[in-house]
């Protein structure tokens, strides 16, 4: 009997690991599966996310912009003066140096005086002399005792004794050669000890506040230009905005070999930034688009001749390809496709395509530039 029970307790010792082991295989498979749905799930999202673009945009807006004409100058001064001698001496010293600020009347060196402080002594002598003289001959010519004549001759010659000794005095005075105009002191040729004449040039004082640029513009554009017109300069040495400048002269004559004519720009230069001989570039306005919408120029992504620009809408960047208007080196006048407010990608846009995905990063908001220019003419 005991042997009949062993070979069936064995079986359904069997049978009872086989089910449980099953079920446990059952929930590893489950839970491997599961498992494997998750990494594929995360892997979508993962490459989902990876189709996705990052850009930065600014805002369309409304401004103004200009047409201009483009042209490049040197910048000179309007007031200028050489400093010269009025007479012959040696430099005895010198008060101002290069770059110096000088008011008009002041002192920029002094001669030696000596000579000249001898001749006033003796003019002065030479009048007091003819003075006293005329006193005496008055008196006598109040009594009659004098002619008419001798009197006239007597007061003739005492005006012409003064007027050497103011001679000699101004002579004196010149021994202090003084600045013409207010300014800096531009160049200094004078050095101490040497003699000078009046033909050689001591020094230069330039203003710097009342500068002009002297440019020459087609002929084709004479119509256009006028007294007082607007313009603005910029100077690629110095990073800072452009300077206010206006029409101030307009030759009426065209040169025929050029087929240009001479217009001279006035420049505003209150921090006197602009020194005279930098070189600038000068836009002279001609037109003006009021309150038009405008974008940055580095949104424009150039397809041979077209213009193209990527607006963010729902995520989804889309191509516009751009009718532009006025330009100058910020912004662009868009004059189709573009609503105020669209988010333009400004970074992120080389190379892609149209309906591609996108995740703005940053937005900059509003940036367009104030009107200092405009398309070149």
């Amino acid at each position: 009997m005991k042997k009949k029970l062993i070979p069936f307790i064995a079986f359904i010792g069997v049978f009872i690991f086989t089910q449980c082991g099953g079920d446990a295989r059952g929930r590893i498979d489950k839970e491997d599966s599961s498992a494997t749905s998750r990494d594929s799930l995360e892997k979508g999202d993962r490459k989902e996310a990876e189709k996705t673009v990052p850009v930065e945009v600014v805002e369309a807006a409304r401004g103004d912009i200009s047409n201009y004409i483009l042209l490049s100058s040197n910048i000179e001064t309007e007031i200028m003066a050489d400093v010269y001698a009025r007479v012959q001496g040696i430099v005895e010293k010198i008060y101002k140096e290069e770059g110096d600020y000088v008011k008009k009347g002041e002192v920029l060196l002094s001669l030696e005086p000596e000579q000249y402080a001898l001749a006033e002594q003796a003019a002065a002598v030479e009048y007091r002399k003819q003075l006293a003289k005329y006193e005496r001959l008055k008196k006598m010519h109040e009594k009659k005792l004098l002619s008419d004549e001798e009197y006239d001759d007597a007061k003739y010659t005492l005006d012409a004794m003064r007027i050497k000794w103011d001679e000699a005095k101004l002579n004196l005075d010149f021994m202090k050669v003084r600045s013409p105009i207010n300014g800096r002191v531009g160049e200094r040729l004078a050095k101490i000890g040497k003699r000078i004449q009046p033909s050689d040039k001591l020094f230069s004082v330039v203003n710097n506040q009342e500068v002009i640029a002297v440019v020459y513009v087609p002929e084709k554009n004479i119509n256009q230009l006028k007294v007082g017109q607007q313009a603005y300069i910029f100077s690629e040495n110095i990073r800072s905005k452009p300077f206010p400048a206006w029409i101030k002269r307009i030759s009426p004559v065209v040169d025929p070999q050029s087929g240009t004519f001479k217009v001279t720009l006035g420049v505003k230069n209150e921090n006197q930034l602009l020194r005279p001989g930098m070189f600038v570039n000068a836009h002279i306005i001609t037109d003006t688009h009021k309150n038009v919408l405008l974008i940055p120029k580095a949104a424009v992504v150039y397809e041979n001749q077209y213009m193209n620009v990527y607006v963010v809408r729902d995520s989804v960047a889309h191509k516009i390809q751009l009718n532009a208007g006025y330009e100058d080196a910020d912004k662009i006048e868009a004059l189709n496709g573009i609503n105020e407010g669209d988010k333009i990608i400004i970074v992120g846009q080389a190379g892609m395509k149209d309906k591609t995905r996108v995740n703005i990063v940053f937005d900059r908001g509003v940036v367009i530039a104030s009107n200092t220019g405009g398309v070149k003419n």
